[in-house]
Parts: C-alpha cells; sequence; structure tokens
C-alpha cells in the first residue's frame, strides 16, 4: 500500500468572508485542486482534506485522494462568530482517525501538512489557547497560518505555526497568491521527505512579496 500525505486546509468561513473574500478562496482551491493534478508524485501521494469554521465546524472535504475530489464552493453564514479553536478540536479527532502509525511491519502515513487561513481572529478563545498546545504535540511536519486582510492578526497563528504569512487583503490577487504557494508547497512535500524546508523556501516569495 502507497504511503499517502494528508494535507489539512482549515479556512475560515466566518460572515465576514462573505463576498468577495470567499469567492476568491473558493477560485484559489479550484486553481489549488487542477495543479496537484498536474503532478504526477500529488496524484500519488497527496490526500486533501477541507474543515471549514464559521459559528459551526464543518468537514466540506473529508481526506481524499487529488483524483477524486469533487469540492462544493464554501457558503459563508450572513455572521457569526469564528471558532477557530473548535476547528482545532475537530482537527485533532481527525488526525488521531485518519493518519496511518508506523508499525514494525508498515511506515505508516508522511507526517501531515496543516494550513490554517483566517482573516479574524478565534472567538472560543479559550478553547483555542488549549487546543493550540495540543495540535503541537501531534507530529505535524508543517504548519502554516495566514492571517489576510486589515483586520487579522497573527498573534494567534503564531502559537502554533510557523510561518505564518501576512495578505495585507483578503481579495483576489492575495488569495490567488497565497493558494499558488499552498499547492507549491504540497508539490514540494510530495517529492521530498523534508517537509519542513521544501516549505519554507517556497514561503519566501509570498512573503516579500505580501507583507
Amino acid at each position: 500500500m502507497n504511503r499517502k500525505l494528508p494535507v489539512y486546509l482549515l479556512i475560515d468561513s466566518s460572515g465576514s468572508m462573505n463576498g468577495e473574500p470567499i469567492l476568491s478562496v473558493n477560485e484559489g482551491l479550484r486553481a489549488l485542486l487542477s495543479a496537484l493534478r498536474q503532478d504526477p508524485y500529488a496524484l500519488e501521494t497527496v490526500r486533501l482534506s477541507v474543515i471549514t469554521f464559521d459559528r459551526e465546524v464543518k468537514e466540506v472535504l473529508p481526506l481524499t485522494a487529488v483524483e477524486d475530489i469533487q469540492l462544493n464552493d464554501i457558503v459563508p453564514p450572513a455572521s457569526g462568530p469564528t471558532h477557530l479553536g473548535q476547528a482545532l478540536e475537530y482537527l485533532i479527532e481527525r488526525y488521531h482517525q485518519d493518519i496511518s502509525k508506523r508499525t514494525k511491519k508498515d511506515k505508516g502515513d508522511f507526517s501531515p501538512m496543516l494550513f490554517v487561513m483566517t482573516d479574524g481572529k478565534p472567538s472560543d478563545l479559550q478553547l483555542f489557547n488549549e487546543m493550540a498546545k495540543e495540535i503541537k504535540k501531534l507530529s505535524f511536519a508543517s504548519i502554516i497560518g495566514c492571517v489576510a486582510g486589515p483586520k487579522a492578526k497573527k498573534e494567534a497563528l503564531l502559537q502554533f505555526a510557523d510561518p505564518v504569512v501576512s495578505l495585507e487583503s483578503n481579495d483576489s490577487s492575495s488569495f490567488s497568491a497565497f493558494f499558488k504557494w499552498v499547492s507549491d508547497s504540497i508539490t514540494a512535500g510530495s517529492k521530498s521527505g523534508d517537509w519542513k524546508q521544501q516549505v519554507q523556501i517556497s514561503f519566501l516569495p509570498l512573503q516579500q512579496k505580501s507583507i
């Protein structure tokens, strides 16, 4: 059985994402999927999951092989909080259920990658602080954060993610650059065992352009 590279995308779908931001995210996800489908390594190894968080947490795409993905558009509620802590709690549950661990007879899956994107800050701060500590205990190869727009702050994501990129705006051009970077990072990860180094390298051009 081929080892898989699990990739989790946690995406803010709170009310503030309505309009151009969520349209740009949906477009970016389609571009990401298209890019992964053109890479033979990604086709063979990558398994992608998309989890959204607003007042509720939804697994809009369970961990799925790239060639089998059918992705529906994300639709935010009209308004509401940003339950990132609840999303991390759910992700921890999925991690323990989804990832095949190494055994004496089986190498298990590659260490997963996690991308977290938000345009604000957690509303469930106490739970978030608890879950941020728990996420760091897990064997993620890379945890990458993205804060988008003038109201977004890095401080929360920096508790567990490195690097955290800041996009000055949450328009289509910014998200297009971000998802291009994500696809490049995943593709690099599917070809090399040193995921962290590959992600840091691919991060630099976006950081210089967007911060």
